[in-house]
């Protein structure tokens, strides 16, 4: 078998189904978590995809009432072990699993910087039982490459053109933070039921694995990848015009009903034919030289820029053109919620207590306020239909509510819309997905899962940057976030470069003491210190908290460079970076 071909992404076609599993794509037959299981606040109901180096599953998610798709790091080089704990099947490969988790990491933080309708959206991200998790929505939809097959007619220039213009309003987000997709072609491009394009997988956790061996791993769609992808080559660097070159033999591939030759063939006599002088009965010559000129062998000879292949294809920024949803097959029945689905919410408080003290949550304790509960992130829930998907896609996410996430009615013009609930895990993820990736921060769990009124909580925290350490805390409430360290009885918060810490410290142990539940946390190594009063940081004894109401409110008017709880940076009043390092882990409370 060959390396794409170990690749590829074999998919389920309906809710829960099941797929087979290859020995070579999952490293076991017990590789695939089983129906029923947990991880963290996300119960697994069904397997949506397995590939080289990921299981991609459905997942009913208990705080927010909602179907998700969970994709795992899980590569051919790993294997299952007690319960969901994830290790190398051989020592050799201790290093290729943590490069490759650090990059899947990488991968969920670059998606998660990302707000754009023709990108996965990445919810939550985490490490757990020696693996990491990656939580998307539930997408719907054939890829391009299906739904090619499934029109009755060749799409003509407009249809093209409704197909590029958030495709490259997406890139152009991407490329403006440096970032480059590298694996664009039509079977990673999904097609929403709306009709909208979505790009999926950056294929981040292939690249580490083989950049750990220091050795050039070549996995990629050789008919789609520019001449640059395949060696580090003088004056053939990568950039805009390497995802430029893939997305033109994307259109190639639809015009001509095969993609480009390789660029490996080009390299000495050029088979490539134009375009325009291949199809111009069907296509005008200015879009036609537009797609030609971006298939260009040479970087330097193709468009350097989105704005400049915009301008070349004569479409504006933004343009929004319209597009008529792909053809779909039919699709089986959707079949009944399972019976553990949408179990009752209520509010409860953190999940920790400091210890010789019988808290009913951290922030309760702390604060001693009596706060109301708060309704639910989501009032409505839609079932969603079966995803309608085929062997050869990599799914970041495969399927989504049939009603798009702005279906709610508006609001009438004399009510005003009540703003969404303010989301406390969300929060926190936001700080992991600003921090600086070089400034590598990493935590050791004694333990990631903990008896109430049991156990204590335990963990180290390494940085390779000297710089202040703070640690904050959603408990299993997921309302008030609390400020761990520094607080009112340890304020030695410094860390040296390469440098451990064991907290808590014996000065304030922290006993799990209920309710049952994710407790999130996230780790920052600041350069300098921090100042968390903007960000609403109530004064409390021992711990500190943000009270909901009130960030919620700074929420909505933040305009910050900066996540509104990773606070500023405090520099005795001279102007200063203030960049971080960050890390983030979960801790599981359990009824004994």
């Amino acid at each position: 078998m060959s390396a794409a071909e170990d690749d590829r992404t074999i998919l389920a076609t309906g809710q829960g189904a099941s797929v087979p599993v290859p020995p070579a794509a999952a490293g076991g037959n017990d590789s695939v978590l089983p129906n029923g299981t947990r991880v963290g606040e996300f119960e697994i109901t069904g397997v949506l995809g397995i590939g080289g180096f990921g299981i991609v599953y459905l997942a009913y998610d208990s705080s927010l009432e909602r179907q998700v798709a969970l994709k795992e790091y899980m590569p051919s080089f790993a294997r299952r072990g007690i319960g969901a704990h994830v290790s190398v099947l051989s020592s050799q490969h201790a290093d290729s699993l943590e490069a490759g988790r650090r990059s899947f990491i990488n991968e969920a933080k670059l998606l998660a910087q990302f707000d754009h309708p023709s990108l996965v959206k990445v919810y939550r991200f985490w490490e757990d039982n020696g693996t990491a998790y990656m939580v998307m929505p539930y997408y719907r939809g054939p890829t391009l490459k299906q739904a090619l097959l499934a029109r009755a007619a060749p799409p003509d220039e407009a249809w093209l053109k409704a197909l590029l213009a958030p495709l490259l309003d997406a890139l152009e987000q991407l490329h403006a933070s440096r970032c480059y997709h590298r694996d664009i072609a039509p079977d990673n491009i999904l097609m929403l039921e709306e009709g909208r394009p979505l790009l999926l997988d950056f294929g981040a956790a292939r690249r580490a694995v083989g950049d750990s061996n220091n050795a050039f791993t070549v996995i990629l769609k050789q008919n789609y990848a520019p001449i640059e992808q395949y060696a580090e080559m003088p004056g053939m660097g990568q950039g805009p015009w390497t995802d430029l070159y893939a997305l033109a033999s994307v259109v190639h591939f639809v015009i001509d009903g095969n993609p480009p030759p390789p660029a490996m063939s080009r390299m000495m006599t050029d088979p490539y034919v134009p375009l325009a002088s291949r199809h111009a009965d069907r296509f005008s010559s200015g879009f036609l030289e537009a797609i030609d000129g971006a298939l260009a062998f040479k970087p330097a000879d193709r468009p350097q820029s989105v704005a400049a292949f915009r301008s070349l294809l004569g479409l504006e920024a933004g343009e929004r053109t319209h597009m008529a949803p792909p053809a779909m097959p039919a699709a089986p029945a959707t079949p009944a919620a399972p019976v553990s689905a949408k179990p009752q919410r209520t509010m409860m408080v953190a999940g920790l207590g400091l210890a010789g003290l019988a808290l009913a949550g951290l922030a309760a304790f702390l604060l001693g306020r009596g706060d109301a509960p708060g309704g639910p992130s989501e009032g409505i829930a839609t079932a969603p239909a079966p995803a309608v998907a085929a062997a050869g896609t990599d799914p970041a996410a495969l399927a989504t509510p049939a009603a798009p996430v702005t279906a709610a009615a508006p609001a009438a013009a004399d009510t005003a819309a009540e703003p969404a609930p303010f989301d406390s895990v969300a929060a926190l993820d936001a700080i992991l997905a600003e921090a600086e990736p070089e400034r590598k921060v990493t935590v050791d769990l004694a333990n990631s899962r903990v008896r109430i009124e049991k156990d204590y909580i335990k963990f180290s925290i390494h940085s390779t940057h000297a710089g202040h350490v703070y640690v904050l805390m959603v408990g299993t409430d997921s309302k008030d976030p609390v400020m761990l360290f520094p607080n009112a009885r340890d304020k030695a918060n410094r860390i040296g470069a390469g440098q451990t810490i064991s907290l808590p410290r014996p000065a304030w142990p922290i006993m799990a003491y209920g309710p049952a539940g994710i407790d999130h946390f996230v780790v920052m190594v600041s350069d300098t210190p921090r100042d968390f009063g903007p960000s609403g940081l109530a004064a409390g004894a021992p711990f500190s908290s943000f009270p909901v109401a009130r960030i919620a409110e700074l929420q909505r008017t933040h305009r910050g460079a900066t996540p509104l709880l990773a606070g500023v940076a405090d520099c005795a009043g001279t102007p200063c970076a203030g960049t971080y390092g960050a890390a983030a882990f979960s801790i599981r409370e359990v009824v004994p």
